[in-house]
């Protein structure tokens, strides 16, 4: 009966009667309570790390002979792109094949494919519908490139809740700043405002640095339990008279904020971690995110969104060789030792890791370094043909699906839309996305909208 009554708040209050330390023991009944997938999940949880701006897929892990061969010259082939392109970029960076599966990977990425190679499965053939970041980055995030839609983490949290209730069900880790788009990547739209991503500037090491009045310097916890307990009480009352869900969204907040107080101090300090654990990750702000990554999923946390940076940072108009190089320094340990230690704790087979950016490059030079190719050249953005990978959570390790043609320009073979991507990554989680929806303004909405296929060679 508490259950049913009042969106289930009801069993709020019961859980302040029986005790905090009962009440923590077990998943309360609210928007974020564990709930069955529709049938037989692969993985359980995500980490979804964003190169934002754009990544090349000839730079990282799509290698294009027959561009070096054109290289300053004109390409027979040309699709539109978001600015006026010239001649043929050929990469600057050497590949080599890793693993027993072959699979062949530029100097940038060349620890993460000699340690992980055979667990990598790489989408040569990506697609989305714009070269315009704002635009792919909702698409990616949220189903749509131009109106408000609820964003992956938060169709994922409502669908299966979380397994913590002292922690957000979705978190996104941002070392400083906003990306393109901002907070529309991790919104909650018309969902309840319960399922709406946590968002964390990660530039601080301390979990008081990284959340704001973790600690209440004038009450103890009782103290600011029988506060908040009258608070709820009040706002309740509130919410029976009027069911408005932004009223429903601050009550569970307040209710998460509360516990997270001790669950955050514990999940957030990274200084808890054996010193060779943060020497295997390395000390950059990716390096940092990613260990507090798998810190989280660790602890039950449904979703977890790392960007690399603010804005785009992978956005290599010019001078790519210098700026992809510095970008993969940044982050490949980190990201390296993230699939390593998920193994190492028995983690990897149940944990969804997606990585990629918005888009790709061109393998064109921009028109605005000139017709010639200078040292500091770089590609415009390519929306036809890109690459990302996944790993571990049932994905199909050592496999390499579809191609671009020759120059890198666009998918030909067995050519993946981000809409592809989504209904696979909930089919993983155990979710169909076509049965997962939600009644809004007079129909059914669901993540992929009308379209999506699953891509059954993406499974294990």
């Amino acid at each position: 009966m508490l259950r049913r009554c009042g969106a289930g708040f009801g069993t709020l209050g019961l859980a302040a009667l029986l005790g905090p330390n009962l009440a923590s023991a077990a998943p309360t009944a609210g928007p974020l309570a564990p709930r069955a997938p529709h049938f037989r999940a692969r993985a359980k949880r995500v980490i979804q790390i964003l190169a934002n701006g754009g990544p090349s897929q000839m730079d990282t892990f799509d290698p294009k002979p027959v561009l070096t061969k054109y290289h300053g010259q004109r390409l027979p082939v040309h699709l539109q792109t978001e600015r006026p392109t010239a001649t043929a970029l050929g990469s600057p960076f050497q590949f080599a094949r890793y693993g027993q599966c072959g699979l062949e990977a530029s100097e940038l990425f060349a620890s993460l494919a000699e340690q992980h190679a055979d667990d990598l499965c790489v989408i040569r053939s990506m697609y989305s519908d714009s070269p315009v970041h704002e635009n792919c980055l909702r698409l990616l995030n949220c189903g749509a490139s131009i109106m408000a839609r609820p964003s992956i983490g938060s169709w994922i949290t409502y669908g299966l809740g979380t397994e913590n209730e002292n922690l957000p069900g979705f978190v996104v880790l941002v070392p400083k700043g906003m990306p393109v788009a901002g907070a529309d990547n991790w919104q909650s739209s018309f969902l309840p405002g319960a399922y709406q991503g946590t968002y964390l500037e990660t530039q601080d090491r301390s979990a008081a640095q990284l959340l704001e009045h973790l600690a209440n310097s004038q009450l103890t916890t009782d103290e600011q339990r029988a506060q908040l307990d009258l608070a709820q009480a009040l706002n309740r009352r509130h919410f029976a008279a009027r069911h408005e869900p932004a009223l429903e969204a601050r009550i569970q907040s307040f209710e998460t904020a509360f516990r997270m107080q001790a669950a955050a101090t514990d999940a957030f300090d990274l200084d808890r971690e054996p010193e060779a654990i943060r020497t295997l990750y390395g000390d950059t702000p990716q390096a940092k995110q990613m260990l507090l990554a798998r810190r989280l999923v660790e602890r039950g946390v449904r979703y977890v969104q790392v960007w690399h940076g603010t804005l785009q940072p992978w956005d290599s108009h010019d001078n790519i060789e210098k700026a992809h190089r510095r970008l993969a320094t940044e982050c490949c340990q980190g990201i390296t030792a993230l699939l390593t230690d998920l193994k190492q704790r028995g983690l990897f087979d149940d944990t969804l890791v997606i990585w990629g950016g918005e888009f790709g490059r061109t393998p064109t030079v921009e028109l605005s370094q000139g017709e010639k190719v200078a040292p500091t050249a770089g590609r415009d953005h390519n929306h036809h043909g890109y690459t990302m990978w996944l790993a571990g959570g049932g994905t199909r390790g050592g496999h390499i699906h579809g191609a671009t043609d020759d120059f890198g320009f666009k998918a030909i073979k067995d050519r993946v839309h981000v809409y592809d991507l989504q209904a696979t990554v909930l089919h993983l989680l155990g979710l169909d996305h076509e049965r997962l929806t939600f009644r809004h303004a007079g129909r059914d909405f669901r993540l992929t909208d009308v379209h999506g296929n699953v891509v059954p060679q993406l499974i294990a």
